[in-house]
C-alpha cells in the first residue's frame, strides 16, 4: 500500500473546505470555513426596489402570477419582497388615513399564505430528498473506501470507482449541516483510492490533468468576479464555484497547494468586498438614523405654547413642512430604529397640526366679529364715496380709517377682499375731492415751501442744543406744521417722511441724553444705598416688576404687528408707529436689565 504525505493530505482536505464564506444572509445558509476572512455579521438585506408601492390590483396580479409558478421557481427573496410590498401598501394607506376596500387586503393575504404553503410543501419535499441523497452518498463513500482497500484488483475496480464518482456528483443536494463533512469524507475516500492504491499511472495522470483543467477554469472565473460591479451577484456566484470545486477530483500533488491558494485568495477578496458592502450599508443606516433623530428633536423644540398669533403659526407651519420634506430625503435607518423613529416623528407632526387646528377654531368667532365690523366700515365708506361735502366726509372717512386700525385681524381668505373694498371707496372719494379742489394748487405749493422751511429748522436742532430749548423749538415747529394746510399730493409722502425722520432723530438724541442722565442719577442713588441689602433687594424687586411689565407690553405690540397690513399709506403709518413704540420698549428693557445687574453687583 502506498504511504500518504501527511502535510499534503491535510492541504488537500483544506482545499475541499468552504473557507471564506460570510455568515447567513437573507435566509440562505452558508458554511463558514476556517483560516480566511472573519464571517460577515448577520444582516437582513433590504430590497430597495420592493419599497415602490404597487396599487392593490397590481399587487394581487403579481401574487397570482407568483402562485402560478412552480414552487422551485419561487425564491425566499420573491416571498420577502411580496411581504414588503403588502406592508408598504398598508403603511401607505395608514399614512393617507384611508384604507383600500376590505376585500383587497383579504385576497392579498390569502394569496400570500397560499404561496408560503406551496413553498413550505416544496421545501419539506426537498428536505426529504436531501436526507435520501445523504444516505446514498454515504453508501458511495463507504464503497469507495472498500475499493481502496482492494489493492490487488485495480484494473477491475477502477471503472467502478469512476462510476461511483459520477453517481456521487449526479446525486442532488444533502442537508447543509451535513454537506461539508460529507464532502470531506468523499474527498478523503477519493484521495485514499488515488494515493494508496497502485493505480495505472496513465489513468492517474489523465484523471489529475482533467481535474486540474477544470479547477483552472473555476479559478479564472473566480478571479474575474473580483472586478464584478454587483457585489451580491459575485458573492452568490462564488458559492456556486465552491460547490463545483468540491465535485472535482484531486490534482497532481505538485499543483494542489498552488491552485488551491490562488482560488482561496480570490475567494477571500470577493468576501472582503461583500463584507465591505454591508458595512457601508450599515454606515448609511447610521447616518440616516442620526438625521431622522435630529429632525425629531427639531420638532420637539417647537414650543406650541409660544404660538399666539396667526403669523407665528404660519411660520411654524413652514418650518414643519421643511422638516417633513427633509425627512423624505433620508433613506432607511437600521431595522431596529426605523419604525420607532417614524412613529415618533409622525406623532409630533400630528400633535402640531392638532394644536394648530384647535387654535384656529378657538379664534374663529373673534375673526368672524372682526370681519363683520370691517365689512360694515367698507359699506359705510362706499356709501360716502360720492359725497361732495368735502370737509365733513373727509372727517368721517378719516374717523372710519382710525376705527379700522383698532379692529383685529380677520380670516386670511377674506382679509384682502374687505380691505380692498374699504381702500377703493376711500381712494375714490379723495381722488374726486382732489379733482374738485384743483384750484387750491397755489396754496398747496405755498404750504409746501413752508413745510420745507420747517424741516430745515428741525435739522438745525443738534445734540449740542440744550434740551429745553430743543423741546420748545420742536413743539413750536410741530404746531406750525399742523397749522399749515395741504401740499401737492405727489410731494406729500416724501415730505412727510423727511419731517418724521427729522423728528425721530431729535427724539432719539433727546432720549439718549435723557437715558444717560437717568443712568447717572440711578448710579448715584444705588451708590447712596450701597451696604443696605434690604433697600437694594427692594429696589431690585421693583426693577424686576417693571421689567416684566415692559416685556408683556412688548409681546403685545409684536403680536399686533403681525395683524397689520402695510399695503396702504395709513397702514404704513400705523405700522411705523407700532414699530417705534416696540423699539422704545426694547430700549427700556435693556436699560432695566442694566440697572438690575448694577443693583445685583452691589449685594
Amino acid at each position: 500500500m502506498e504511504m500518504r504525505d501527511p502535510a499534503l493530505a491535510a492541504k488537500e482536505a483544506e482545499e475541499q473546505t468552504l473557507s471564506n464564506v460570510p455568515a447567513e444572509v437573507a435566509d440562505a445558509e452558508v458554511t463558514v470555513v476556517e483560516d480566511l476572512a472573519e464571517p460577515v455579521a448577520e444582516v437582513e438585506e433590504v430590497d430597495e426596489e420592493a419599497t415602490v408601492v404597487l396599487t392593490p390590483e397590481a399587487l394581487i396580479d403579481a401574487a397570482r402570477a407568483m402562485l402560478a409558478r412552480d414552487a422551485a421557481d419561487i425564491s425566499a427573496d420573491d416571498i420577502r419582497r411580496l411581504r414588503q410590498q403588502i406592508n408598504a401598501l398598508r403603511h401607505t394607506a395608514d399614512d393617507a388615513e384611508e384604507a383600500p376596500e376590505a376585500e383587497e387586503p383579504d385576497e392579498i393575504s390569502v394569496l400570500f399564505n397560499q404561496i408560503r404553503e406551496k413553498k413550505a410543501a416544496y421545501t419539506a419535499e426537498v428536505e426529504a430528498q436531501r436526507l435520501a441523497n445523504l444516505e446514498r452518498k454515504k453508501a458511495i463513500v463507504a464503497e469507495i473506501i472498500a475499493l481502496a482497500e482492494d489493492t490487488d484488483n485495480v484494473n477491475r475496480t477502477f471503472p467502478r470507482y469512476r462510476e461511483l464518482q459520477e453517481e456521487f456528483n449526479a446525486i442532488g443536494e444533502v442537508p447543509p449541516t451535513e454537506d461539508t463533512a460529507l464532502w470531506k469524507s468523499f474527498q478523503d475516500a477519493r484521495e485514499r483510492y488515488s494515493d494508496n492504491l497502485k493505480i495505472n499511472k496513465e489513468l492517474r495522470d489523465y484523471d489529475f490533468k482533467k481535474s486540474l483543467d477544470s479547477k483552472q477554469l473555476l479559478l479564472d472565473e473566480a478571479e474575474s468576479l473580483i472586478t464584478e460591479d454587483d457585489v451580491i451577484t459575485a458573492y452568490r456566484r462564488l458559492q456556486e464555484l465552491h460547490n463545483k470545486w468540491r465535485r472535482i477530483g484531486p490534482v497532481a500533488k505538485e499543483f494542489r497547494e498552488e491552485i488551491w491558494d490562488k482560488f482561496k485568495a480570490a475567494s477571500a477578496e470577493i468576501n472582503k468586498r461583500y463584507q465591505a458592502h454591508f458595512e457601508a450599508r450599515k454606515a448609511r443606516e447610521a447616518e440616516n438614523e442620526a438625521g431622522k433623530t435630529e429632525l425629531c428633536a427639531a420638532m420637539e423644540a417647537i414650543d406650541l405654547e409660544a404660538l399666539k398669533s396667526f403669523v407665528a403659526w404660519d411660520d411654524a407651519t413652514k418650518k414643519v413642512m421643511e422638516l417633513q420634506a427633509k425627512w423624505r430625503t433620508f433613506g432607511f435607518a437600521s431595522k431596529k430604529m426605523n419604525k420607532a423613529l417614524f412613529a415618533r416623528f409622525r406623532e409630533l407632526c400630528d400633535k402640531f397640526f392638532a394644536a394648530k387646528a384647535e387654535y384656529f377654531q378657538s379664534t374663529r368667532e373673534e375673526l368672524s366679529n372682526n370681519l363683520a365690523r370691517k365689512t360694515a366700515l367698507a359699506e359705510r365708506a362706499e356709501a360716502l364715496k360720492e359725497s361732495t361735502d368735502w370737509k365733513a366726509t373727509t372727517d368721517e372717512l378719516v374717523a372710519l380709517q382710525q376705527e379700522w386700525k383698532t379692529i383685529g385681524a380677520v380670516a386670511k381668505k377674506y382679509s384682502d377682499a374687505v380691505w380692498k373694498r374699504f381702500r377703493e371707496a376711500c381712494d375714490y372719494f379723495f381722488e374726486q375731492k382732489k379733482k374738485a379742489t384743483s384750484g387750491t394748487r397755489r396754496v398747496e405749493n405755498d404750504n409746501l415751501k413752508i413745510k420745507r422751511e420747517i424741516i430745515a429748522e428741525l435739522e438745525k436742532i443738534t445734540a449740542e442744543t440744550p434740551r429745553e430749548e430743543a423741546l420748545t423749538t420742536m413743539h413750536e415747529l410741530q404746531e406750525r406744521w399742523r397749522d399749515t394746510g395741504h401740499v401737492p399730493f405727489r410731494e406729500k409722502d416724501k415730505l412727510q417722511d423727511a419731517y418724521r425722520a427729522a423728528l425721530d432723530r431729535i427724539r432719539e438724541e433727546l432720549n439718549l441724553r435723557r437715558r444717560s442722565e437717568r443712568r447717572e442719577r440711578f448710579n448715584e442713588a444705588v451708590t447712596a444705598i450701597e451696604g443696605d441689602d434690604a433697600k437694594l433687594l427692594r429696589e431690585r424687586e421693583r426693577l424686576f416688576r417693571a421689567l416684566e411689565t415692559r416685556r408683556a407690553e412688548l409681546r403685545t405690540f409684536e403680536n399686533n404687528l403681525g395683524f397689520l397690513s402695510s399695503s396702504s399709506k395709513s397702514g404704513n403709518s400705523m405700522l411705523r408707529e407700532f414699530e417705534q413704540k416696540a423699539e422704545r420698549l426694547r430700549q427700556d428693557i435693556a436699560e432695566l436689565e442694566e440697572k438690575i445687574k448694577l443693583v445685583t453687583s452691589k449685594l
